[in-house]
């Protein structure tokens, strides 16, 4: 769904297939408003000026807000316009789509749970086998293989890159500038909707972007073309192997 893998575990006796088709039905809604590749969707129509600002969604404001909200925290390194112009608020979606998720799951009367949508990532508790959640960070250049795992206890994970999809981040602030300082950087932030959201936004700042999240209090493990890498001081923290 939406172009990548969806994976959502509640691991609680009680959940049945109602609640897991709640989630789904959430992502499909999402997916239909949202999608920039669907004609019908509503950012495609707010980009070919169907929509506007005064008869937009609820849904569609406020994420246009909080864009906007981004670009001022960001300085200018998170922007949803594209420069051959229309906008594309993937960046903050995906995130905001999953902690939606994850409080839906909540509000069903679950703590122990997973929300997995392209690699990013929130989750509470502990999974089916009664221990703490963890997850691998992908190899960029490996894709079989893990080189780290993590345990974020309760704290959302977002990953930014160009291994997987290629070159679809870019630098708001230098337009057709290369970004190639990183490949990979992987975020651990209060929850999935900050880390997603600033793993964009420092991805685009490259090497520059472990400082900017390094001052904000997150957490960041990045990898660089020649396979090094560079952590901030707290990441080892979540680090099991």
């Amino acid at each position: 769904m939406m172009g990548m893998t969806m994976n959502v575990e509640i691991s609680d006796p009680r959940a049945g297939a109602a609640d897991l088709d709640a989630v789904f039905d959430l992502f499909r809604a999402v997916d239909e408003r949202f999608s920039t590749y669907k004609e019908g969707s509503e950012v495609s129509r707010y980009n070919r000026g169907a929509v506007t600002d005064a008869t937009a969604s609820d849904e569609l404001r406020e994420v246009l807000r909080l864009c906007e909200e981004t670009k001022r925290e960001t300085a200018g390194s998170f922007d949803i316009r594209r420069p051959g112009g229309g906008i594309d608020p993937s960046g903050l979606v995906k995130g905001w789509m999953i902690l939606r998720a994850a409080r839906l799951i909540e509000a069903r009367g679950f703590d122990d749970y997973a929300v997995d949508a392209g690699g990013d990532i929130q989750s509470k508790g502990v999974n089916a086998e009664g221990k703490p959640w963890r997850f691998g960070i992908r190899h960029p250049f490996e894709p079989d293989k893990i080189v780290k795992i993590v345990e974020p206890r309760g704290r959302g994970l977002a990953t930014s890159g160009t291994y997987a999809r290629g070159a679809h981040i870019y630098d708001p602030l230098h337009p057709g500038k290369k970004l190639d300082e990183l490949v990979s950087l992987t975020v651990i932030a209060p929850d999935v909707y900050e880390a997603d959201r600033f793993a964009t936004a420092a991805f685009a700042m490259g090497l520059a972007g472990l400082d900017f999240l390094a001052r904000r209090g997150f957490e960041a493990y990045a990898i660089k073309p020649d396979g090094t890498a560079l952590l901030t001081p707290g990441f080892q923290n979540y680090v099991v192997s």
